[in-house]
């Protein structure tokens, strides 16, 4: 990092160290010997003594209006040596129009809730963030700056009652589910929250000012805590599961059982592992037909690599599915007796991460993973032999984060990750310094990376290095919104070990202006316009891969429906370095427009829709696309929710790269037709008991029209040599029905019945009926499995022995 960017980073540390967050409200509370029993009714008398926590200020859409005295909120807080207990009574001039679909846990739904935030440090840094709805349904989340994470489950009990007055809400949450120091006498960070979903409205007790971009330092403060100390906070949770699998090779039955262990080290440092893990529930990957240059980036749906990563997604370096994803190594052979054969994936081992924040505003984190060494076949189809070879050996990954917060919205940090593969595979290395400089009222901004990645490939001397760096200055408080930034990355940067990059040897500036209102005026509750202008050129021949103009308008209305709008514009010819699948060779792109129209009707509705019409025009004849997305819901009762949705999209005259031919690069000239249904049931025995049902079908084809070579003008010529059939017909077939109880705290039984298909052939068939009977002709593969998970606290342990 040079001097000039030093001196910035200084510049701004300094500038940016004014306050001006509103007055922060207090809340006493006190230390109880009494019980009290979690039923939602308050028939403890102990409450009455409680200092109440009332005057709940709007947060959204009218930032700052007193709530009515219709909505009055009162909270109390009390505590004794294991648990601090939270009592609401939300008033409402209508309870029976209080809105309480019942959901599956951390899924917010159709209904009314209440919240409370805590940060035990009362550092503005991270909240531990308590929801119940009207309904009884437990939400809880990790809080930081910009960033939710409901991946977190805490273990803590709450009950609610609705009343001829409104709904009562009644909680108890154990330190172990909190972070504080072990200070004598504690001042917390304290927020409550109260959604009326019926006006759409939130409102909080401390006003959170929307002018401001910070969230978390515009807390109120709790007071009177004393003399309690941190548990310890040591948890272990055993699993055995039970899969049935049955496909056309026949039938196979595993057992699994392994165990997750989490331990707080400290105060603020928790350690997470899991031993022997099991992913084979998670929820299935929705596949496409990619016929570009590009990998398909996937979500990550596995509970270990997405709770409580905050820390670890500094930089951008981190793409877990790359953890237990495909080999290194893809088997292929030319000689037709030979037919390899590669796994799809490989095991995890384990996984170890801890992380946390100390009370310096440091947070560390550390995350490491073993997966084992893996093979693929060659069979020689005349003498059935079989020749294992090691498509990826063991392999570790580890990422490093330091991130130093200050000014409680501003942050430096230092990233590294690190993938050592054994034997005669390649290494590589990816370090990052990630800056956030706000100042104190987030209205200013200046952020930025730089980034620097090294591989070390087997054998080979011309060991590769680049650079990634980025900076965006701008204004992202008020009305009026702006900023501007630039990007460059060198050839050789390649993060894609364990993180995910699709371009480089370019670089890039854009700017941004946005306008929104903050407070609801006659016609929307809320109103957001944005242009941005943007121009990519590759490094090495100065040649413009991209120039945008793009207008982003969206709104909701007074009745809470929401539309928005999209425009955007590539007025110039620009040039693809990536289609052509060659080093240095790319193919014209023709100037084009793409437009959207998105609505969605108000979910508090029983039947909703979304809709989004979208369509690309180009400068070229017939070269056009158009789709059209339509997904209704209904929802029968609280207990029971459908969503359905379809998509078509048609690509006419689409090109792209199809094969090599020799020194050829052969493009085709296609049409593509994609179709994609799919259908969610949702069924709430209880708040506690959930039935899912998910269903996917997708089918998606390229007919090739003719074929092209590629020119060294990036024009594409006839080619009538080529006679190769290169036609795409692919699809997936995806069913999951799902059982899930949670039978006591942290502790849960899921049963799964899944199937799923995939075809693909180079024969085009339109019909519908024999795209079915392709996709489950002796193709299908059935799965059963149950699975149990135990939560056992050590303290509970310790207290029987």
């Amino acid at each position: 990092m040079g001097k000039p960017l030093l001196l910035i980073l200084f510049f701004f540390s300094i500038i940016f160290t004014f306050d001006a967050y509103g007055q922060r409200k207090n809340l006493q509370t006190k230390s109880i010997s009494e019980s009290i029993t979690i039923d939602g009714k308050l028939n403890e008398s102990i409450w009455n003594s409680a200092t109440v926590a009332t005057d709940f200020l709007m947060l959204e859409p009218d930032n700052g209006r007193p709530i009515s005295s219709e909505k009055k909120t009162d909270v109390r807080i009390l505590y004794n040596n294991d648990a601090i207990y939270v009592a609401a009574l939300l008033y409402d001039d209508d309870p029976k129009k209080i809105l309480k679909e019942m959901t599956q846990r951390d899924n917010f739904g159709t209904a009314d809730h209440f919240g409370i935030f805590i940060n035990g440090f009362n550092d503005g840094q991270q909240d531990f963030r308590f929801f119940v709805s009207a309904s009884g349904v437990q939400m809880d989340c990790l809080a930081t700056e910009g960033n939710e994470d409901y991946s977190w489950d805490a273990i803590w009990d709450s009950e609610v009652s609705i009343t001829e007055f409104g709904w009562v809400v009644e909680m108890k949450i154990p330190y172990a589910a909190l972070r504080f120091s072990n200070a004598e006498k504690q001042t917390w960070g304290v927020n409550f929250y109260r959604e009326i979903k019926r006006d759409r409205q939130k409102y909080t007790w401390n006003l959170i000012d929307m002018k401001i971009g910070a969230t978390l330092p515009q807390t109120g403060q709790l007071e009177g805590i004393e003399n309690i100390k941190p548990p310890t906070r040591l948890f272990f949770i055993p699993y055995s599961s039970f899969y049935v699998e049955n496909s056309e090779e026949g039938t196979d039955n595993k057992f699994k059982a392994g165990m997750d262990i989490k331990y707080g080290i400290n105060d603020s440092f928790t350690l997470d592992a899991i031993l022997v893990p099991d992913f084979g529930q998670t929820k299935y990957d929705n596949v496409v037909l990619n016929l570009g240059p590009f990998e398909q980036q996937f979500n990550e749906n596995r509970p270990f690599f997405t709770e409580g990563t905050d820390l670890f997604n500094k930089g951008e370096l981190l793409y877990s599915r790359r953890i237990g994803g495909s080999p290194s190594v893809y088997l292929s052979s030319t000689d037709e007796n030979i037919i390899a054969s590669n796994p799809s994936s490989v095991n995890l081992i384990n996984a170890v991460k801890v992380s946390g924040r100390t009370s310096k505003g440091l947070g560390i984190g550390v995350l490491n993973a073993v997966t084992e060494k893996t093979y693929g076949n060659f069979r020689n189809t005349q003498t059935n032999e079989t020749t294992k070879v090691v498509v990826e050996p063991l392999t570790n990954y580890n990422i490093l984060v330091l991130d130093q917060r200050f000014n409680q919205n501003s942050s430096v940090a230092l990233v590294n990750t690190n993938v050592t593969r054994n034997g005669e595979f390649r290494d590589a290395n990816v370090s990052a310094i990630v800056y956030d400089l706000n100042t104190k009222n987030n209205k200013f901004n200046l952020t930025g990376d730089f980034k620097y990645s090294y591989i070390n490939e087997y054998g080979d001397n011309d060991n590769q290095e680049g650079i990634n760096t980025a900076i965006q200055i701008g204004k992202k408080g008020g009305k009026w919104r702006y900023n501007a930034g630039g990007s460059y990355v060198s050839k050789k940067y390649d993060a894609n070990d364990l993180g995910i990059t699709f371009i480089n040897n370019f670089h890039g500036v854009y700017t941004n202006i946005g306008y929104r209102i903050l407070n609801p005026n006659s016609i929307f509750n809320t109103f957001k316009i944005n242009t941005n202008y943007y121009a990519e050129f590759q490094n090495t021949t100065g040649r413009l891969q991209k120039g945008e103009i793009n207008i982003d308008f969206n709104s909701t209305s007074r009745k809470n429906d929401y539309y928005a709008l999209a425009v955007y514009i590539n007025p110039l010819e620009t040039y693809d370095f990536y289609e052509s699948r060659v080093d240095g060779r790319y193919v014209n792109i023709p100037k084009n427009i793409y437009s959207s129209i998105y609505f969605s009707s108000n979910y508090n509705r029983k039947f909703a829709l979304d809709i989004t019409p979208y369509c690309t025009i180009t400068s070229e004849k017939n070269r056009a696309s158009y789709g059209l997305k339509i997904a209704p819901r209904y929802r029968f009762s609280n207990r029971l929710l459908m969503n359905y949705m379809i998509e078509i999209y048609n690509q006419n005259s689409d090109r792209g790269w199809v094969a090599f031919d020799n020194d050829d690069i052969i493009f085709a000239e296609r049409d593509r037709r994609t179709l994609t249904n799919e259908l969610g049931l949702k069924y709430a025995m209880n708040p506690k008991m959930t039935l899912n049902l998910a269903a996917r079908h997708y089918w998606s084809y390229a007919e090739n029209n003719q074929y092209l070579t590629l020119q060294n003008d990036g024009t594409l010529a006839s080619n009538s040599t080529f006679t190769v059939n290169k036609n795409s017909n692919f699809s997936t077939w995806n069913f999951d029905l799902s059982y899930s109880w949670w039978f006591a705290p942290g502790s849960q039984i899921s049963v799964l019945y899944r199937n799923n298909a995939t075809d693909f052939r180079t024969e085009i068939d339109r019909r519908l009926g024999n795209n079915f009977k392709n996709l489950f002709d002796n193709n299908l593969n059935n799965i059963f499995s149950i699975s149990i998970r135990y939560f056992i606290d050590y303290n509970s342990i310790k207290n029987k022995f």
